[in-house]
């Protein structure tokens, strides 16, 4: 299973395959034909609640990972997690994400439970 994270602010690449978004909110000042999104299952997001906890400097990043991950236990997210868990089960799969600091965002821990980076 090939999933990663990029920067949707960064170009597409060749070795994208499934291109994945993983925001809540479209990123500023980006155009949608630009991004080359492919889905964007907006269930996978964090609640609001759990982003301003976390941004808020309130908690560590692994315990924001357990508060998440518990998130994506619900029926809604479920089903959107095992819908990118098949889409990487047949080829590469790229989140995406507007945070700047990819190796702490929500999406890293997207690809951590999808077997990813």
């Amino acid at each position: 299973m090939s999933v990663r994270v990029r920067r949707v602010y960064d170009p597409p690449e060749p070795g994208d395959g499934v291109r994945v978004l993983v925001d809540r909110l479209w990123p500023r000042g980006l155009a949608k034909d630009a991004a080359r999104v492919d889905e964007w299952p907006k269930a996978l997001t964090p609640s609001t609640e759990l982003r301003r906890w976390y941004h808020g400097g309130e908690g560590s990043y692994e315990e924001f990972g357990e508060r998440y991950a518990a998130e994506l236990a619900a029926p809604e997210a479920a089903e959107a997690l095992d819908r990118v868990r098949e889409l990487a089960g047949e080829g590469p799969v790229t989140l995406l994400t507007a945070s700047r600091d990819t190796a702490t965002s929500h999406a890293a821990v997207l690809a951590r439970l999808l077997g990813g980076e």
